[in-house]
C-alpha cells in the first residue's frame, strides 16, 4: 500500500516575517499521521525551516538542484549535496516553470534527478503537458516522453526510491484542475509505462496530482486509485488551506 503525500511547493513567495508566521500557522495544524507531509521553500530559507520543523515529521525539500551533485565551479546555482547537508530530504526537478520558462530539457531534468538520487535525496520528478499539446491529443506521448529519458539515464529501479508529480501545465495558478478522471488516466498511464518495465517499482512509486488542487476538490481527486497525493501551490501559502488538504489526503 503506498503511503499519501502531500507537498507545498512555496516558489518564489516569502520574506522571513512571511515565512515565520506560515511555519507557526502550520504547526498548530492537525495533520494525518497516515500522510507524509513536504515543504518546498525558496532556498533562502531553507534553513530557517529545517531548523523550526526539525521536532516534527514534516519533511524539507529543495526546489530544484544542479545537474551536478558536488560543489563546484556554478554560480548562482545550489547542488545537491548542498541541499542535502542543509538538512533537506527531497527535491523537485522538472518543474514546468523551469522547463518552459529557462529552458530546461528532458536531458538537464534527467541529469538533475540523477544528481539528486547521488546527494540521498528524493528526487520528485514533475511532467506534465501544456494546454495546446492537450487539445492536440498529445498528452500521454509527451508525459512518457519526459519520463523516459529520466529512466533512460537513471534506470528504472531509481524510480522506487523517487517521486512522480504530473502537473498538467494549464492548471498551475490558473484556478483550472483536471477533473479527476482526466488526471487519473494520466496517473494510470505513467503507472503502466512504469510496469512496462518493472512491475513491482511500478506498485511501490507514488505518483502525486499538482495543477490548482484545493481543500474543495482535494478528496475527490486523491480518491482515484493512481493518485497518491498532491503538489500544492499557491494553496500551500495558507496553513489552514494546506492542512485542510493534508487531512483529505488522509481520508
Amino acid at each position: 500500500m503506498r503511503r499519501a503525500m502531500v507537498a507545498g511547493n512555496w516558489k518564489m513567495h516569502g520574506t522571513r516575517s512571511s515565512v515565520r508566521e506560515l511555519i507557526g500557522a502550520l504547526l498548530q495544524q492537525k495533520l494525518p499521521d497516515n500522510v507524509d507531509v513536504a515543504v518546498f521553500p525558496p532556498s533562502l530559507f531553507i534553513a530557517e525551516v529545517v531548523q523550526a520543523l526539525a521536532e516534527t515529521s514534516l519533511a524539507v525539500g529543495g526546489q530544484t538542484c544542479a545537474a551536478q551533485a558536488g560543489q563546484g565551479a556554478l554560480t548562482g546555482e545550489i547542488a545537491s549535496s548542498q541541499l542535502a547537508d542543509a538538512g533537506c530530504e527531497l527535491v523537485l526537478v522538472g518543474h514546468s516553470e523551469r522547463r518552459l520558462i529557462l529552458g530546461e530539457s528532458d536531458e538537464l531534468v534527467a541529469q538533475k534527478f540523477a544528481a539528486a538520487l547521488a546527494a540521498g535525496l528524493t528526487p520528485v520528478l514533475c511532467v506534465g503537458e501544456t494546454l495546446e499539446q492537450r487539445e492536440a491529443g498529445e498528452t500521454l506521448q509527451v508525459v512518457s516522453r519526459q519520463l523516459a529519458e529520466v529512466i533512460r539515464v537513471s534506470g528504472i529501479a531509481a524510480m522506487a526510491r523517487a517521486i512522480i508529480a504530473y502537473e498538467p501545465v494549464w492548471a498551475i495558478g490558473t484556478g483550472l484542475t483536471a477533473s479527476p478522471e482526466q488526471a487519473q488516466d494520466v496517473h494510470e498511464a505513467i503507472r503502466l509505462q512504469l510496469a512496462a518495465q518493472d512491475a513491482g517499482v511500478a506498485q511501490v512509486t507514488r505518483i502525486l496530482y499538482g495543477g490548482s488542487v484545493k481543500a474543495a476538490n482535494a478528496a475527490e481527486l486523491f480518491g482515484m486509485p493512481d493518485i497518491d497525493g498532491g503538489l500544492i501551490g499557491g494553496a500551500s501559502l495558507n496553513a489552514n488551506e494546506f492542512g485542510a488538504i493534508c487531512r483529505a489526503a488522509g481520508n
